[in-house]
């Protein structure tokens, strides 16, 4: 009787109702699913998106023929005149759009290299992990270059293939160096530096073997231009964001865990080699998938997390967030090429002819910033 009067009593007492979500936050709920939204993070990516919707358009409305911005708003709304629609439709929107593509790739894999890593010195420029997919196509456009036959199936199926090779196998190069017991994040950065440089050598070596005529074409492609940009190289860029994007806001709460430690990511429940090798992975093909689309585009993935994280605050839980680097990384990129594409830019660079790569200008901007994030490490690890 006693057991079950107690049993009675455990049966009719109320279940513990669920701790509400902290300041700042709002769950939604459909049936067993549920998601908890940051307000201050739902901000920052409407916000990114309002700028980058402006800067597309001032984008689109620059170049040697002066478009308006309601010219601009008019056609990208289904109306606009013959003209306006043809400059725009066809001479521009393919460049901006890959510009757009590229950067939400690099800014997505900034953000899951820096968490990977717990460093914000870690992303594919300063690993060397786009040198790796520049060296695999760069090989690829001068075989398309010597072997004018096969150059149609080896630009369309072959740059893609060899990039992704050399950014696969420089990551795993890296890995594996890096690895003592658990990968730490500054001989992450130091061997990636080390490995970045060897493989810049060996671009060096292959355009100096080259003919100068190939060896032209390829510079144009690993300054990171946009020009001469059409929809093939949109349709590469979106189809890899599209798939990699949702993959890598799936693994958002593996990030989380992976930011406070190894032991703690254990601790937690999260399997931890298998969420590092498919963040690692995602990251990768992300960056593999810029360099495809337009060339390696420097400093896009070192700078955009770390501006992301900051303007998140507290909301970003330590760590780039992953939606709002993608977006503020397409805004750098198309921002940057509107300089380089104008007046504006070639002014900036002592009046130099022709159009300045997008590449250029990011690494004007980026540099500095890298050599900020340098002194401050070293600050406070003397301190």
């Amino acid at each position: 009787m006693v057991g079950g009067s107690v049993s009675a009593a455990a049966a009719a007492r109320p279940l513990p109702r669920p701790l509400p979500p902290a300041p700042g936050t709002r769950v939604l709920r459909a049936g067993p699913v549920s998601v908890r939204l940051r307000l201050r993070s739902v901000a920052l990516v409407v916000a990114s998106l309002l700028v980058l919707l402006l800067v597309v358009a001032v984008d689109l409305s620059r170049g040697s023929g002066q478009l308006g911005l309601g010219d601009v708003l008019g056609v990208l709304s289904g109306g606009g005149q013959g003209g306006a629609r043809f400059i725009v439709t066809e001479l521009r929107l393919p460049r901006t759009a890959t510009a757009v593509g590229v950067g939400a790739l690099l800014g997505l894999s900034g953000a899951l290299l820096q968490a990977f890593a717990r460093n914000p010195l870690a992303s594919p420029d300063i690993l060397g992990v786009d040198r790796g997919a520049a060296v695999g196509a760069l090989a690829v456009i001068l075989a398309a270059t010597a072997l004018p036959a096969a150059a149609g199936p080896l630009q369309a199926v072959g740059v893609p293939a060899a990039a992704g090779a050399g950014a696969l196998g420089t990551a795993v190069l890296i890995y594996l160096l890096a690895w003592r017991h658990g990968v730490q994040g500054t001989r992450l950065v130091l061997i990636g530096i080390g490995v970045a440089a060897a493989l810049q050598g060996l671009v060096s070596w292959m355009l100096i073997g080259a003919r100068l005529e190939w060896a032209a074409e390829a510079v144009r492609y690993l300054s990171g231009s946009l020009s001469g940009r059409g929809y093939e190289q949109v349709a590469q860029a979106g189809v890899a964001l599209a798939v990699l994007l949702p993959v890598a806001l799936v693994l958002g709460h593996r990030l989380d865990a992976l930011v406070l430690g190894d032991d703690s990511a254990r601790a937690l429940g999260v399997p931890l080699q298998r969420s590092q090798l498919a963040v690692l992975l995602v990251s990768v093909a992300a960056a593999a998938a810029a360099v495809v689309a337009c060339g390696p585009v420097g400093f896009v993935a070192l700078l955009v997390p770390q501006v992301a994280l900051r303007l998140a605050g507290p909301a970003a839980r330590g760590r780039p967030p992953v939606l709002a680097s993608a977006v503020l990384g397409a805004v750098l990129v198309v921002l940057g090429d509107c300089i380089g594409r104008t007046s504006l830019g070639i002014e900036l660079l002592f009046t130099l002819p022709g159009e300045v790569p997008v590449g250029v200008i990011t690494s004007i901007v980026g540099a500095p910033y890298l050599i900020w994030l340098l002194v401050r490490r070293a600050r406070e690890r003397t301190v």
